[in-house]
């Protein structure tokens, strides 16, 4: 090994001299100008502050695009504009003849409740858990006065967009969704406004999110926090403790009431889970109550009105914010004894669509329909009514559509929503003649349910009109921002060699009179389309709101860049015709990893092109990992077999670099492991490292991998199309099974336990073990797994003291790696202490981990450990594969892994109940860090142990 290591030193050596003398010729031709210089028309940036202001630029790019993305909702007039005079009836043809409803119907009802169940899918109400649970309201839809329908809510399918759907009849969009943590004032029409315009006094009791949207809407409230998924029961017993109060009393006409603990518990624990049954019993017990405290103040005049309903579903997994039919369906039952009581058995309930509501209850307060609402009148509630009032009321909901439809689309009248709506409105004048003549046949009859029929089929035609608009995306602001964020991607694209390079500098085209040409060409041409888009744009798009010198500004903007891209160009074809300074290492060739990785990378990219491709990404990530397998398991066989020790032209392309061509004479491949169990400038060969049974490991190592990625596949369904099939980790989850999940659970935690410690400080050993034991009694403390000695039933708790002794464990070993982290960087360059410290630090973090993953992913977490440790001893290390290779694969196995948790492109699949962990009240920032590393474990714990790996291959 000496020649071998003198040969490394003269290396070392002569690199430093040819810095030495880069940097005395720099000094002599530039001076003391080095971060930023100028020489001959170009200005020279340092890597660092090219990288800053690229970063910049590509945020403003990004900020401009999602401006436009995130569309805004077709809106109407501002709330204080709103009340304006309602429609009169349209006026029968003739002359003299002239109708007397010109104001809004009186109410329908006196008083209203609104118990809105969170997360109360369609089957909790119709299917078999509702016969079994709530066995009066079943009872109720059946065979008592009421009409159930499925409400039909439209996505994201979180609780704050929701409550606008229900309240205002509009569509909110995703956008909604980043404000859902911190919900600002409703400022569009909606029925609280208009009820509280009305003189109608309103209680409220339940989610804050309501206190939020609508402040000093309600006379009387108490909100509870919605975000605290831990509570199951008090969050409840706090709204319910005002019923029997506020039941007595009239000093009310609206009162709403949203529950939170049956979306409590699909957040923690599914919705097959065995909570879910005694919160229906409960929730059924609370509409009994109500509903005979309605009809024993019930007076002649008019009747009262209780309406059921849900704001989402739930998903299979218990989360919400997508698309699957779990969570867009949700019960909807109008109560009341105004109805004829249903004489056949409910066979299947109408769909309708979520927004109805804000429509069908403004009729039946005597209230004018929110402007902004796309929703249709729920016909059957107001079907005992005569023919004249029912065809009022599909007037007043189709003049809503119609003037809405005006304000929003400039052809209109070309819509065919608007020309059936003029249709019907002009049968109706007729029907108005006949009836103002007195004629009571049944020709009328007939023809007032024809005319029904029609205003029906145009409500139906507008709404769906309406809804196609209701996202406007500003196309020229995408555009703009996607051509911002394309030109600096391919700036650094093309400035990486430049700025890998000894001088790490990047030269900008400033005062070239070719490129000064082109820029002010370029800045009028563009400033000319500005003109065109935004003088013929027919809707109204956010750049061209901005003043005049923002606009020109962004076009110089772009003009720069495309002027630097293509004096870069012109550099990189200049410098192409240049023969090559060292031939010998430009011929490098590639190998299957290489090509593999690069055709890999270039695929997955291109596929985010396509929605379908988006949506089921984790097929992608798992076909390159399995391929990865393959390919490695091809170089594997290769390197063992194939290769002849002094044959240096069939090596593995990482052999193939500068300092190996330079050994070629040496016939020998020089390998220097892992930290732990090598010294610098030890020297083997790939065939010589790997002996015995480990030759054999190491073969075997890339098909039990393959096993490994299987088995994962089948813990979680994810994506969109299969998610719904049932999978093994439903099969562990339910009740039946408790006893099989909590053997896994345990045998899980001894093997993280065993592939964690072997690099861990006694100290951090002791805090691990009793950090896992405290993560089992943390998961039977909440009712998820059993101990051996448990018997019968056990009383669920919050687990509260064993989820913050866990914490304490995953901070003292996190301390204890960053004090060895700093120890390295102050006090000793310790190479073995630092990837000492970087282990211990990993370790916490998978502590934490496994606090926070549910019982049935601990696998998860095993498996990752278990390939990590492998694919280090047998495959990077006798492969000796560079830097860039084994940052791709962990990037590629970290995507991987965020799939294999069930996570998805999806919001629906995002655990918040991991943000609780320990938490006796609702905390922001620790409950959005849990979350977020809950859900991110995967990759994140990934790339910590490419930092372990790389800080402990700092010899090569």
């Amino acid at each position: 090994c000496r020649p071998l290591a003198n040969s490394e030193g003269w290396r070392k050596g002569a690199v430093v001299s040819g810095w030495r003398a880069a940097g005395r010729r720099r000094g002599q031709a530039g001076g003391a100008g080095r971060r930023s210089r100028w020489c001959r028309g170009r200005m020279r940036l340092r890597s660092g502050v090219f990288a800053s202001s690229c970063l910049l630029v590509q945020a403003l790019g990004v900020a401009l695009f999602l401006r436009g993305f995130f569309p805004v909702a077709v809106r109407s007039v501002p709330r204080r504009e709103a009340r304006a005079d309602p429609p009169a009836e349209p006026p029968p043809p003739g002359p003299g003849m002239v109708s007397n409803w010109t104001k809004i119907p009186p109410p329908l009802f006196k008083k209203v409740v609104i118990v809105l169940i969170d997360a109360l899918r369609d089957d909790f109400v119709f299917g078999s858990k509702g016969k079994q649970f709530m066995p009066y309201t079943t009872q109720v839809v059946e065979k008592g006065t009421s009409y159930s329908f499925i409400a039909e809510a439209k996505p994201p399918t979180v609780t704050m967009p929701r409550i606008k759907a229900l309240m205002t009849g509009s569509i909110p969009g995703f956008i909604d969704v980043v404000v859902n943590l911190n919900s600002p004032a409703l400022l569009d029409d909606n029925l609280l406004w208009q009820a509280k315009t009305a003189g109608k006094r309103i209680i409220f009791y339940g989610d804050d999110t309501w206190v939020k949207l609508f402040p000093k809407h309600f006379v009387e409230y108490d909100g509870t926090t919605s975000f605290f998924v831990s509570d199951f029961t008090e969050v409840d017993d706090n709204v319910t403790r005002h019923l029997d109060r506020v039941l007595k009393r009239e000093d009310w006409d609206l009162l709403i009431l949203h529950y939170l603990g049956l979306d409590h518990i699909g957040h923690m624990t599914g919705p097959n889970s065995p909570l879910v049954g005694p919160k229906l019993r409960e929730m059924d017990n609370i509409l009994r109550k109500i509903h005979i405290s309605l009809l024993s103040k019930e007076e002649a005049s008019l009747p009262n009105l209780l309406v059921v309903c849900g704001d989402h579903g739930m998903s299979e997994t218990g989360s919400h914010g997508g698309s699957s039919e779990g969570e867009v369906h949700t019960p909807l039952m109008f109560i009341s004894s105004a109805f004829e009581k249903r004489s056949a058995p409910l066979a299947q309930p109408e769909h309708v669509q979520q927004t109805d509501l804000a429509s069908t209850l403004a009729i039946g307060l005597g209230l004018p329909i929110s402007r902004n609402s796309v929703g249709n009148l729920i016909l059957p509630v107001v079907g005992s009514k005569t023919m004249r009032e029912q065809l009022r009321f599909v007037h007043l909901n189709g003049f809503q559509l119609s003037r809405l439809l005006q304000e929003n689309t400039p052809a209109y009248e070309k819509d065919p929503g608007y020309e059936h709506f003029k249709i019907a409105e002009k049968s109706h004048g007729n029907w108005i003649k006949l009836y103002l003549e007195g004629n009571n046949s049944e020709i009328l009859l007939n023809l007032g349910k024809k005319v029904l029929k029609q205003y029906l089929e145009a409500l139906k035609t507008l709404s769906s009109s309406l809804s196609k608009q209701v996202a406007q995306y500003d196309m020229y602001s995408m555009m703009v921002g996607t051509v911002i964020i394309m030109e600096v991607l391919l700036l650094l694209l093309l400035s990486v060699p430049k700025a890998l390079s000894k001088r790490a500098e990047f030269e900008v085209p400033v005062s070239p009179p070719l490129f000064s040409l082109l820029f002010y060409l370029m800045c009028l041409m563009l400033c000319a389309v500005h003109v065109i888009v935004c003088t013929s744009a027919e809707s109204l798009c956010y750049f061209c709101t901005m003043s005049w010198l923002t606009a020109v500004a962004v076009m110089m903007l772009i003009s720069a860049l495309m002027c630097g891209i293509l004096s870069a160009i012109a550099k990189f074809f200049e410098n192409s015709r240049l023969p090559p300074k060292n031939p010998i290492v430009s011929s490098s060739n590639w190998s299957e990893i290489d090509v593999l990785i690069l055709a890999g990378t270039v695929g997955h990219v291109l596929s985010l092109g396509a929605s379908s491709f988006i949506e089921e990404e984790h097929q992608t990530w798992y076909f390159l990992i399995n391929t990865l397998c393959l390919v490695l398991c091809q170089e594997l066989c290769r390197n063992n077999f194939l290769l002849k020790e002094c044959d240096p032209q069939h090596g593995t392309s990482v052999t193939q670099n500068f300092d190996s061509i330079e050994e070629t004479s040496e016939c020998k491949n020089i390998d220097i492991p892992a930290a732990s169990n090598s010294k610098l400038g030890k020297a083997t060969s790939s065939s010589e490292f790997l002996k015995g049974s480990d030759k054999w490991i190491s073969l075997a190592t890339p098909w039990i991998i393959l096993i490994c990625c299987r088995l994962l596949r089948s813990l979680n369904q994810t994506g969109v199309q299969w998610a719904h099939r049932p999978d093994f980790g439903h099969w562990l989850t339910s009740s039946e099974h408790k006893s099989e999940l909590s053997f896994l659970a345990a045998v899980s935690l001894l093997m993280i336990f065993f592939l964690v410690q072997r690099r861990c400080s006694l100290v951090s050993k002791i805090a691990m073990a009793l950090g896992l034991l405290g993560v089992y009694s943390y998961r039977a403390a909440i009712g998820n797994v059993i101990f051996p000695w448990q018997h019968g039933g056990k009383d669920i708790s919050k687990g509260i003291t064993e989820a913050r002794f866990v914490y304490v464990f995953v901070l003292g070993i996190v301390f204890t790696g960053t004090k060895d982290l700093l120890k390295s960087q102050v006090i000793s360059a310790d190479c073995s202490t630092k990837s000492t410290g970087l282990w211990e630090v990993y370790s916490g973090l998978v502590l934490l981990a496994a606090l926070l993953f549910r019982p049935h992913n601990l696998p998860v977490l095993v498996f990752c450990l278990l390939i990590q440790t492998m694919m280090t001893k047998y495959i990077w290390i006798p492969l000796k594969l560079d830097a860039a290779q084994i940052t791709i694969m962990h990037y590629w196995f970290g995507q991987a892994f965020f799939y294999f948790q069930g996570n998805s492109n999806g919001i629906a699949t995002v655990d918040i109940s991991a943000g609780f962990v320990g938490l006796d009240s609702y905390v922001e920032l620790p409950a959005i860090f849990l979350t977020a590393f809950a859900t991110y474990a995967g990759p994140f714990l990934w790339a910590i142990h490419l930092l372990c790996y790389l800080s402990s291959e700092v010899s090569r």
